[in-house]
C-alpha cells in the first residue's frame, strides 16, 4: 500500500502573541501541492523504518523520525515494514515531516483496518505537531490555534506553481525567537466560496502577509532574493514563502508562465531545489490509498 504527503503551503500565514503553552497562535489558508513524498507500507511482525529518495540522507542519522512517532502513537502494538521516499527537502516550511506523519496516520488507519474516524486521527496528530492536523487532511483549510484547529475551506482551483527552496535549512524556533510582532489576528476570514481563478486569488490574499518572512530573511537573506525573483516572472499572480522558510512558491497565470519561469531559475540556480507543480485537488489527501 502507497500513499502520498503532499508538500503543505501556507498561501499566508498571521502570527499571534506567545501563549502560556509557549506556542504562538496562528492563523492562515492552507493548501497542498502535486510535489510530494511517498510511503509504503508492507506487513511485518515488527514496526520498521527505512528512509529513499533524494533527501533521504538527511534524515538517515537520525535517532527516531515522526513516521514512527505516528505508527506508534496511532496504534504502539503493530507491526510494519514503512518505506519513506523522501523528495522534499528538510526545514523547509512545507510540513515535509508532518506530511510525512499525516500520510502515516492515513495509511496505516487503513492498512491496519483500525477504522478510526477523522475526528479520532486529528487528535493523534495534533499530539504530535502543529502542523500535522493539516496534513493529515491534505486538503485546502482554514487554520489557527497553534495549527491544530482545522477547517475544511471551498474548494481552491488547481492554480500553477513553481516551488524554490535555495537550499536552505532554517529551524523554526529560530525563526520564531527573532519574531517583532507588529499586528495581531483576524485580519483576514476564511475565503466563504470556491476560488476558480488567480485573480480572485490575488484579490483575496490582497492584505496578507507571512508574519515570519521578515524573521527568516534576517537569517538567510536568499530568501528575499527568491521571492522578488518568483515576483519577477512573467505571468507571477503571488510570490510568498512558506511557513518559517526557506521554500518559496509563485502562483502563475497558467501552465506556459509557469514552466517558463522553472525552466530560467533552473538555468540560473542550478543548485537550488526548483520544481513545477500545481496546487492539488481537494481530494488529494483523502482516507484512502492511491
Amino acid at each position: 500500500m502507497r500513499v502520498k504527503a503532499p508538500a503543505k503551503l501556507n498561501l499566508f500565514l498571521h502570527v499571534g502573541d506567545k501563549c502560556s503553552d509557549g506556542f504562538h497562535t496562528l492563523e492562515s489558508l492552507v493548501v497542498f501541492a502535486e510535489e510530494c513524498d511517498v510511503l509504503s507500507f508492507e506487513h511485518a511482525d515488527q514496526l520498521s523504518l527505512r528512509i529513499t529518495g533524494p533527501f533521504a540522507d538527511a534524515l538517515n542519522n537520525l535517532p527516531d523520525n515522526l513516521v514512527l512517532h505516528a505508527a506508534r502513537s496511532l496504534h504502539g502494538e503493530r507491526g510494519a515494514a514503512i518505506t519513506l521516499e523522501k523528495n522534499l527537502p528538510i526545514a523547509a516550511g512545507i510540513g515535509g515531516g508532518s506530511a510525512d506523519a499525516g500520510a502515516t496516520l492515513r495509511g496505516l488507519n487503513i492498512f491496519w483496518k483500525l477504522e478510526r474516524n477523522v475526528e479520532e486521527l486529528t487528535e493523534i496528530a495534533a499530539t504530535l505537531g502543529s502542523d500535522v492536523p493539516a496534513c493529515l487532511l491534505s486538503q485546502p483549510a482554514w487554520v489557527t490555534g497553534r495549527g491544530e484547529i482545522v477547517s475544511a475551506v471551498g474548494s481552491i482551483a488547481p492554480f500553477e506553481l513553481v516551488l524554490v527552496n535555495p537550499n536552505t535549512q532554517i529551524a523554526t524556533a529560530s525563526v520564531f525567537s527573532r519574531l517583532n510582532l507588529s499586528s495581531g489576528l483576524n485580519k483576514m476570514r476564511a475565503p466563504s466560496d470556491e476560488i476558480t481563478n488567480v485573480k480572485d486569488l490575488a484579490l483575496y490574499l490582497d492584505d496578507s502577509s507571512n508574519d515570519l518572512k521578515t524573521p527568516a530573511c534576517a537569517i538567510e537573506p536568499i530568501i528575499d532574493e527568491v521571492i522578488e525573483e518568483l515576483a519577477h516572472e512573467p505571468g507571477c499572480v503571488l510570490s510568498q514563502m512558506s511557513g518559517s522558510g526557506g521554500t518559496c512558491f509563485g502562483v502563475f497565470q497558467g501552465s506556459v508562465w509557469a514552466d517558463g519561469a522553472a525552466d530560467r531559475i533552473m538555468q540560473d540556480h542550478a543548485n537550488w531545489w526548483v520544481r513545477r507543480s500545481r496546487i492539488a485537488r481537494s481530494d488529494i489527501g483523502a482516507l484512502k490509498s492511491l
